[in-house]
């Protein structure tokens, strides 16, 4: 059993991993097997699966910005990505939920860093959507594990800020 005090929640790169492997795999299966923008309806006038690249960021976030926004957001991910593995190392045995945050934001962040890298463009996949009135914005695995992640983050703080209010009392 590693160290935790040396190597803090580094152990949780396991499901950084997983959430790596398995937004690639799924990626790759779409993109081959669809065309662009084909819809194959899964649950009728809700969810499907698609095809959609995305050069911008989140909700196609200055996609038209002419190419120079494939290396800025590929930048921003390897801070990031830098910045999440240190934080996973300092990490104390108790921060557990916290560790679970960040592995999936990292996992996300690098199976979407690696699509912009290869092929200047991240590949989204599930649409979610109400029949033909309204649409959600294409998005993929890696985007699930980061809003997962996130969401455990923003959790994790209330949680920590309610934690240090009942110590002050």
């Amino acid at each position: 059993m590693p160290n935790t005090s040396r190597f803090g929640r580094l152990a949780w790169l396991w499901l950084t991993l997983l959430v790596f492997v398995l937004d690639q795999a799924t990626k790759f299966y779409f993109d081959n097997n669809l065309t662009m923008y084909q819809q194959i309806e899964v649950i009728p006038g809700y969810f499907s699966w698609t095809l959609a690249y995305n050069t911008g960021a989140a909700f196609s976030f200055l996609s038209d910005a002419g190419g120079w926004q494939r290396w800025f957001f590929t930048g921003i991910a390897v801070v990031v990505s830098a910045v999440l593995v240190v934080w996973l190392k300092r990490l104390k045995a108790h921060e557990t939920w916290l560790a679970v945050a960040l592995a999936l934001v990292l996992g996300g962040a690098l199976g979407n860093l690696v699509d912009r890298v290869i092929f200047g463009h991240v590949v989204d996949f599930i649409l979610v959507h109400r029949h033909t009135t309204w649409y959600f914005p294409a998005f993929n695995l890696a985007d699930s594990a980061i809003t997962c992640g996130a969401i455990l983050l923003a959790l994790d703080m209330f949680k920590s800020g309610k934690s240090a209010e009942k110590s002050h009392e």
